[in-house]
């Protein structure tokens, strides 16, 4: 028992230093973003984003990149496979390149808006740390994922990565502070990322010789060439058993629905921005309108036509 008022301890909750944490990361958000969608924060690859009307899953391309949300939820999907986020876990988009994906903010209302940060992923320090924590044993916690994790991961607030990020944002608000500590406080929030449920992914992700990630990249630009299995596997040095079940393992897709995929992604996004639909499918390499008008329509639910029409906007909060 304690003799004197200065022997006694006192402890706060973890869990209540994170609920609080969090809180202040509203806070600076809810202070910094008015009526606009985005809000730039100063820092390189950090937005803020506010949503406060329902927008029903359409095309999207989610760069590399981390989105936490501090109010509301979102859902994305990839493959016919649907990622619901919120407050409690946030989304890691693990792939090194782009991924064509299906998103949308169905809950979100001018009471309760949708409110977060996006943190885009240098793809140069996220493999240097990839490399230094492989040469250091145990040094990240391994979490309990499917042993090939897919480009979307979804991970848990854990205490960590909450301080990371409100000691990333709180300097968001002085030039100095930025030019000085930007660069560390970013490290420490990807490190943070590391640690966390999305640990393995993008430690397979960012990985040095992720052949996938270069397979990825040769796509998006030779979308409106006719390529082959065999051509994609040889780009990256393999046989085409092996890359077709690696590829498949790391996008959930095979190579060519991932092609498929990407280029009605990319003539959707190309068709709501107002391109002719024609020009639009031409662009993606399809050379019969009839067979882009089957395929659009079978995986958006709506032709082409339908789809200029009702001049929708692809969400582009990732």
């Amino acid at each position: 028992m304690p003799n004197c008022i200065g022997e006694v301890k006192l402890t706060v909750p973890v869990c209540y230093v994170g609920r609080m944490s969090k809180q202040r990361i509203k806070q600076i958000i809810e202070s910094k973003i008015s009526d606009e969608p985005i809000a730039e924060t100063g820092l390189q690859g950090v937005q803020f984003f506010r949503v406060t009307d329902p927008v029903r899953c359409a095309p999207a391309v989610y760069e590399p990149s981390v989105i936490a949300i501090v109010n509301g939820s979102k859902e994305a999907i990839l493959d016919g496979k649907t990622y619901d986020y919120d407050s409690s876990k946030y989304m890691c988009c693990t792939m090194p390149m782009p991924m064509p994906v299906e998103a949308g903010t169905p809950k979100s209302s001018r009471d309760n808006p949708l409110l977060g940060v996006i943190v885009s992923l240098d793809t140069r320090v996220m493999t240097e740390l990839a490399l230094e924590m492989k040469s250091v044993a145990n040094t990240y916690r391994k979490c309990k994922v499917d042993p090939a994790p897919s480009g979307l991961a979804l991970a848990r607030w854990d205490g960590e990565f909450t301080e990371a990020l409100l000691r990333l944002l709180q300097i968001a608000e002085n030039p100095a502070d930025i030019a000085a500590l930007g660069n560390a406080r970013l490290r420490e929030f990807y490190y943070a990322v590391f640690k966390g449920d999305a640990g393995e992914s993008v430690s397979h992700a960012f990985g040095v010789g992720n052949e996938i990630a270069r397979a990825i990249k040769y796509l998006s630009s030779h979308l409106e060439e006719s390529v082959t299995i065999e051509d994609i596997a040889a780009q990256v040095g393999m046989s085409r058993a092996v890359f077709h079940r690696r590829f498949k393992q790391a996008t959930t897709m095979s190579p060519l629905q991932f092609v498929k995929s990407m280029r009605l992604n990319t003539a959707a996004i190309k068709i709501a921005a107002g391109m002719n639909v024609n020009e639009a499918a031409a662009g993606v390499g399809y050379l019969s309108s009839s067979q882009f008008s089957r395929e659009f329509k079978r995986m958006y639910g709506q032709s082409p036509r339908q789809w200029s029409n009702s001049k929708k906007e692809p969400e582009r909060l990732a």
